[in-house]
């Protein structure tokens, strides 16, 4: 009997739909391209890794600092080193900068080096330690001077390792001078006795706890920081005589009561050379080398990827915080142009 649903008659049966697959031509060329190109990828990967393991230690050794192109003829040999005191003279920066040195010293392409200064001084010993080794240098390769917006206290202190050799310009703008010693000292006595605040220090000696803000500068400590800070003035004023042809002991004295100078009167009174600006001062130092090209170069430190994991700076760290803070009351005799000590970094 026939089904109602599903009748004997073939024709009413439902029929399953049919799939039709297109396929697309095969490409054999397209999969050897490929394949090829995997390879190329896999040999270039391990001659990497093999000339990584054969260097290693030359990559371990590039450090900063890095050789920048800044002007002139890029395609020349002979180069000009551009260096630069931008800031309070301290670590790092003190450190970096005598790299810098160290590096265009050493280079025999480095015919000569202008120093740009943008600084209102800083550390008696880090002035001193690169005066030294811009000395060193200006007696193999000329070292000229261009100062920016201040150059003031040590950063007129390092100005003076050019010799008598070098050159200073000073643009019109610029404040120079401020030629004497400091060290910072608060009192805080009266501010003591008002919150019943008395400093008791357990010391071993009279000197040991001296600058102490917290009690009055005796006679004898007066005497003796005196003398400290009267010899680093000396040598500043002994420094300034040796270099400055333009000037004898008498003037140097004259200048030397801590004034900051503009400089036109920087100029007139030998502190300075000439009023000008760094392409000024690019352009008479590649005339004194006798070149006709040349290729002026600067350096840097750029941030590491330690750096950027780290937060790239010992701000971060709680531990370098509180050295900061205990470090604040060390007395530190500074070439500064302020009555203020550099801030801690």
């Amino acid at each position: 009997m026939a089904s109602p649903i599903f009748p004997d008659d073939n024709s009413a049966r439902p029929v399953a739909p049919t799939v039709v697959v297109h396929t697309q031509p095969h490409n054999i060329w397209q999969t050897w391209a490929l394949r090829l190109a995997m390879i190329a990828l896999g040999i270039s990967v391990l001659a990497n890794i093999g000339m990584f393991a054969s260097f290693q230690e030359y990559f371990a050794n590039a450090e900063p600092p890095h050789e920048l192109y800044h002007s002139g003829d890029k395609l020349a040999r002979d180069k000009i080193a551009v260096l630069t005191m931008n800031g309070t003279i301290m670590p790092p920066y003190t450190e970096r900068l005598i790299a810098q040195i160290k590096a265009v010293e050493k280079a025999d392409e480095v015919k000569g080096v202008l120093l740009v200064v943008d600084s209102p001084g800083g550390l008696v010993a880090d002035s001193h330690e690169i005066y030294h080794r811009l000395k060193k240098l200006s007696d193999k390769k000329p070292v000229y001077v261009q100062m920016k917006r201040i150059a003031a206290s040590g950063g007129y202190y390092i100005a003076m390792g050019a010799g008598t050799n070098g050159k200073i310009y000073a643009e019109p703008t610029t404040w120079t001078g401020s030629i004497g010693v400091i060290i910072p000292r608060y009192d805080f006595t009266k501010l003591a006795e008002k919150f019943g605040v008395d400093s008791a220090p357990i010391k071993t000696g009279e000197f040991k706890d001296a600058l102490s803000p917290f009690r009055p500068l005796s006679d004898n400590e007066r005497k003796v920081w005196d003398n400290i800070i009267g010899q680093a003035f000396e040598q500043f004023r002994e420094v300034i005589d040796t270099n400055r042809d333009a000037m004898n002991a008498d003037q140097v004295m004259a200048v030397a009561t801590g004034e900051v100078f503009t400089a036109k009167d920087a100029k007139s009174k030998g502190l300075v050379d000439e009023i000008g600006y760094e392409e000024d001062s690019l352009a008479a130092l590649q005339t004194k080398l006798g070149l006709s090209t040349a290729r002026v170069v600067t350096y840097s430190y750029p941030t590491t990827l330690i750096d950027v994991l780290l937060g790239g700076s010992a701000k971060a760290s709680g531990s370098d915080r509180w050295k900061a803070v205990m470090e604040a009351s060390v007395p530190k005799a500074l070439y500064f142009c302020s009555w203020l000590p550099p801030l801690p970094e």
